[in-house]
């Protein structure tokens, strides 16, 4: 008889399914304070979900037209123009999609073939090696190393003629780093040197502690070679809703448009309706806001994390702290699976309640890269955070 994997893709044996979701069903099975998946445990702005409602009430019911309902690319334009300066072409450049995660995989399935290389800095977020693998492609992993600036010349080096991309996410999950201009406008030259199409992961975008954001598509020359990818998840505490979007030139849309069409269908109507209110309706100091609520709740939790003793440094934006756990003596001879799933279930009797993280190997090409490392995720109420660091900070004792 034939095993299972036999009647399987070939291309699904090299990943597994997200440790990262699996971490929120041990948080689940244990009670643990889910510090894991990057979630709010908060609500969304009142705009979203009152426009939500009112479109649900009106009977927008149906499929949106499949790119993105009208209103919802506009809006999405205009705010382009308002916080960067781009002009964008909400009927030819923008495409609406089940979130960024659905809009990764559009994108580089639309563009990338088969052979093609396509370089990714690691750590990286789990889907973009997944991502690589289903276009048949082939990741190249450039490691990024967080206490000090990119290596361009490490960067070029990893360029060969099957080079077709580069996969940028900025702020940058696990790590929280902000990529400086310098850097990106190192990145910017070497694809117009190279010819590589850039596909930027800008999900974070608001969420900054330190430095400024730079789309890399505003750096001159690269607008017709970036594909711009964010959506409301994070920005209004919307992970359910599955509002995405994709800014690319009218060449490179077609693709994607056709891609996500037979992907999906399209992202919820009601949804995108709310989420065009909101972008419509909230003001700049919104933003600002957001921000500095997010400041609040890493200085919560990063010096409990120290206190406790992991070693770790603060975020310059989004909203993750990957910390090294090996100087906890209960931990120090569990690898970062073993150790995620101890202090979800209590650490063994050591905390009142388990917090729940994820295994720092989820985020390397070679699991042995992140063994000591785990990622907190801190997009949660402050009074969550400081309940999370009491818990943590008995590992001290």
């Amino acid at each position: 008889m034939a095993s299972t994997t036999s009647r399987t893709a070939r291309r699904t044996h090299g990943f597994t399914e997200s440790v990262i979701r699996e971490m929120t069903r041990v948080a689940n099975e244990h009670g643990a304070l889910n510090l894991a998946q990057g979630f709010p445990d908060f609500p969304c702005p009142d705009v979203l979900k009152e426009a939500a409602c009112a479109a649900i009430r009106a009977d927008i019911n149906q499929y949106a037209v499949t790119w993105g309902a009208p209103r919802l690319r506009a809006a999405i334009a205009a705010s382009y123009g308002r916080w960067y300066g781009m002009e964008v072409d909400e009927a030819r450049e923008v495409t609406v999609t089940c979130g960024a995660t659905e809009a990764m995989a559009s994108a580089l399935m639309s563009i990338i073939d088969p052979g093609d290389e396509v370089l990714v800095f690691e750590p990286f977020y789990e889907n973009y090696g997944p991502d690589a693998i289903l276009c048949g492609a082939v990741p190249v992993w450039i490691p990024l190393d967080t206490d000090r600036p990119l290596d361009l010349d490490r960067l070029e080096a990893a360029v060969t003629p099957r080079t077709r991309a580069i996969v940028l996410n900025t702020p940058n999950n696990p790590t929280g780093r902000v990529f400086a201009p310098e850097e990106l406008a190192g990145i910017a030259a070497l694809c117009q040197k190279h010819d590589l199409v850039a596909f930027t992961d800008e999900i974070y975008e608001h969420i900054l502690y330190e430095g400024t954001h730079i789309p890399l598509a505003t750096i001159p020359g690269m607008r017709s070679r970036t594909v711009t990818i964010s959506g409301a998840s994070k920005t209004f505490s919307i992970t359910g809703w599955r509002i995405g979007w994709i800014i690319a030139p009218p060449e490179l849309t077609l693709a994607i448009r056709k891609v996500h069409d037979f992907l999906t269908v399209g992202a919820p109507a009601p949804l995108q309706e709310g989420v065009a209110a909101a972008l419509e309706l909230l003001p700049d100091d919104y933003y600002a806001g957001l921000a500095t609520q997010y400041r609040e709740r890493r200085e919560a939790l990063v010096p409990a994390l120290l206190e406790a003793g992991f070693r770790c440094e603060p975020p310059a934006g989004a909203y993750y702290v990957l910390a090294d756990f090996s100087g906890i003596s209960d931990g120090a001879n569990l690898d970062d699976d073993a150790f995620a799933r101890w202090l979800a279930r209590g650490a063994d009797g050591r905390l009142e309640r388990g917090v729940a993280t994820v295994p720092g190997s989820s985020f390397f090409h070679e699991p042995a890269l992140g063994r000591k490392l785990v990622r907190f995720a801190f997009c949660k109420r402050v009074e969550t955070l400081r309940e999370a660091g009491e818990q943590l900070r008995r590992l001290a004792r």
